[in-house]
């Protein structure tokens, strides 16, 4: 094997553990690498209203993700770090019920979510403020099955937050005696819950959730949730892949020559390998975040917003009979298929400002992924 197909084979395979074994529904795949390492956590946070799901990324990863006036988020992000020294990847979309978000920008950020967590979560966190239970947080089971799959919730644990340094013992004893409203939420979820401290500085508890979450994964066979559509996630992210590996190959090709030049051989393995692993994260991060499936569903949103001007056009114009019909209807249908244009435009925005840029340079890459490895 020539050395140029020794490397290209090692792009194509970067990020690949092994081949995950399909039982009952979802993939299994074990907790561990074959080298005895603790595989990355991928935790899917779910919110239904208000900050929560905010202030538990910011808990679990240990810094200011998110700022404590957020309490809501119009796109999807992945983050990485640590939990307890366990690499996680914590993904956050919109809250699961915002009436402020369009249906087609809402069914488009789920897929975009699902892209991020491929091949599926380990673990669904669903956030709520224990103190401001509402309606909507009573309907989020109902919500997260017809969105994530039915079998969901049987990954889920509910997190409670609480405010400043209250006795967790008897917060506790309150959620499993007294509140019967939280004992019921919670039975939606198989009783699973943890309460998590609004503080992101409060490190207390780490250790208790991780080993909360690592049971909770066992007692499934060590395996992560998925569905079709989170298949149909992998595929579209591996086809985008695919597809950008072949459009920087002479990038690439041209970035190992220059090495060739520049290193010994034993230094040059290192580099080049270094190199691999960076372009292949960064490709990774373009294709969760840009991919034919998003791509569709961001069209059928405009065609969608087209339709429904035309049809709101019409029936403002049928006032003025049916030539003011046709008129209208050619206007609505304009200003629907605007809104759609403006959807895009903000979506892009959305992506440029929370998500990993396109184009990520050798030194930002390289950083991040060292922040994001296990420390010792």
């Amino acid at each position: 094997m020539c050395v140029s197909s020794f490397w290209r084979q090692r792009l194509f395979r970067h990020g690949r553990l092994h081949s995950p074994t399909r039982t009952r529904g979802y993939f299994n795949t074990r907790l561990h690498h074959s080298n005895g390492g603790a595989i990355e956590l991928r935790l899917m946070v779910v919110g239904s209203s208000g900050p929560s799901q905010f202030l538990l990324t910011n808990s679990i990863l240990g810094r200011q993700v998110f700022s404590k006036d957020v309490t809501s988020l119009s796109g999807s992000i992945k983050n990485n770090g640590e939990l307890a020294g366990r690499r996680v990847a914590v993904i956050n979309g919109p809250n699961i019920y915002d009436k402020d978000i369009s249906k087609p920008k809402r069914k488009m950020e789920l897929r975009r979510s699902k892209c991020l967590c491929i091949p599926g979560p380990h673990a669904f966190l669903v956030a709520f403020d224990m103190e401001k239970i509402s309606p909507n947080d009573v309907r989020t089971s109902r919500l997260m099955r017809e969105r994530f799959g039915r079998h969901c919730l049987r990954h889920a644990m509910v997190l409670l937050a609480y405010e400043g340094n209250q006795n967790r013992a008897a917060l506790e004893d309150r959620v499993k005696k007294t509140d019967w409203h939280l004992r019921e939420l919670i039975e939606k979820y198989g009783g699973r819950f943890h309460l998590f401290n609004k503080n992101w500085r409060d490190r207390s508890q780490d250790r208790e959730l991780l080993k909360k979450i690592e049971l909770m994964v066992a007692s499934l066979g060590g395996g992560y949730f998925s569905s079709r559509t989170f298949q149909k996630a992998e595929d579209c992210v591996k086809k985008e892949e695919n597809k950008l590996r072949k459009q920087r190959a002479a990038e690439i090709e041209k970035a190992w020559a220059e090495m060739e030049k520049q290193y010994m051989e034993e230094e040059l393995y290192f580099q080049k390998d270094a190199y691999t692993a960076n372009i292949g994260a960064e490709i990774r991060a373009q294709a969760e975040i840009d991919n034919s499936w998003l791509r569709t569903s961001l069209v059928r949103g405009l065609g969608t917003g087209f339709v429904v001007g035309a049809v709101m056009g019409a029936l403002a114009g049928s006032i003025e009979g049916p030539g003011g019909m046709v008129l209208y209807g050619i206007i609505g249908g304009a200003v629907g298929g605007s809104a759609g244009g403006t959807a895009q435009v903000a979506i892009k925005h959305m992506d440029n400002r929370m998500a990993p840029t396109a184009r990520l340079n050798f030194n930002s890459i390289f950083i991040n992924r060292f922040f994001a490895a296990p420390r010792t």
